[in-house]
Parts: C-alpha cells; structure tokens; sequence
C-alpha cells in the first residue's frame, strides 16, 4: 500500500531529486534504470507474458514451483514457490530466495514470518528466525533486487518502486542514505551489478 500517493505527474520530478540526493553514483545509475520504466502495472496478454518470464527466471535460479496461490498456504514453502500471483511478486520471491542463507531457504517464507499474501500464517511464524532491523533490512533489499529483476525483464518497475514506498520523504536526506545503503548491500554482495543490473547469484550452495 502506498503510504503518501505521488501524483503522476510529479513523478519524473520526484525520482530525478531522489538520483540527486543520493549522490553515489552507482545507486543513482540504478534509480535512473528504475525511472525509465513504466509505472503502470500491465494487464491481459502483456501481464501473462510478464507472468512467465518470471517464472521462467525462477527455474533458471532453480526454485521449484507449485500452482496454487499463496494464500492456500505460502510463498515459499520451504522448496517452492507459489506461481499462482503476480509477476512482480514472483520477482520479490526469487530475490528472497537470492539473499536467503541455505539454512533459512529450508524454511517457510525463509524464515522471516508471514507475508501480505501468506495464507497460514500461525505456521510461517513459528518458521521465523530474522526478527528486527535484520529482517527489515533483507525485506529492502530483496524489495529493490526485485525491483531491479523487474527492470532487467521489461516490466513495470517504477510501479513497486511506488507501491513498495521508495519516494516516502524522498525529500528527506535520509531516505536517499537508506536507498543509497541498501543498493551498495546489494552491490557489496554481488547481487546486482554498478550499473544497478541484477545476478543470478544465490547466496550459499544450494
């Protein structure tokens, strides 16, 4: 849920002074990637084909996938993901999957509790293990790895980018320190590239 709606033709004007305020030149080559995307999320054929280059990506990275939707049980059971949701949300769960440890990967919604779509969530949180400043962290950067997932695939990155709050008190210095911080986590852990490109690292075997 966005928390302060930006109009849309304030947009433009918004990201370029966030790129500004960061200042470091990698995440504002990143920010800058995620701007030229569109804002509008894509509907009928064109959001199927988004649909299945995300999954298409997941098997690539070597997740299992089961048919149903999140909300009949989870995301992430602990070997597979739900493919019955969203492109974008397939793209934050692969990026979960990227930055989760082999320890946390065994477990429900990687060990970090119940997500907006979780179906059982009595269950996903006594599966949580990161707790915490530790799981908000892993919850930016997985949002901006997918975030990035979606811009390397063709698909409407600027819209999670507004979804997923990047802009609240982009006036702020500091948002742009957290944005900044959390890209160079990101690039530190080889998880996207200076020019803000996502990898197909996995973190640990396996």
């Amino acid at each position: 849920m966005i928390l302060s709606p930006v109009a849309a033709h304030k947009v433009k004007a918004a990201m370029a002074a966030l790129a500004g305020a960061v200042g470091e030149p990698a995440a504002a080559r990143a920010l800058r990637r995620i701007a030229a995307s569109s804002a509008t999320r894509a509907r009928g054929a064109v959001a199927a084909r988004h649909h299945e280059r995300a999954l298409r990506l997941a098997r690539m990275l070597g997740l299992g996938l089961r048919r149903q939707p999140p909300r009949a049980s989870f995301g992430w059971d602990g070997r597979a993901l739900s493919a019955g949701t969203e492109a974008y949300v397939l793209l934050h769960e692969v990026a979960h999957c990227q930055l989760a440890g082999p320890g946390r990967r065994r477990r429900i919604e990687f060990g970090l509790g119940p997500g907006p779509e979780t179906g059982a969530r009595d269950k996903a949180l006594r599966h949580q293990v990161l707790h915490g400043p530790a799981r908000e962290q892993e919850e930016a950067m997985a949002s901006l790895l997918g975030i990035l997932w979606e811009v390397e695939l063709g698909q409407p990155a600027l819209a999670s980018f507004l979804d997923q709050n990047w802009l609240e008190g982009a006036g702020r210095p500091g948002a742009a320190r957290h944005l900044a911080s959390i890209l160079g986590r990101l690039r530190a852990g080889r998880f996207i590239t200076g020019t803000g490109r996502p990898t197909r690292r996995i973190l640990g075997p396996y």
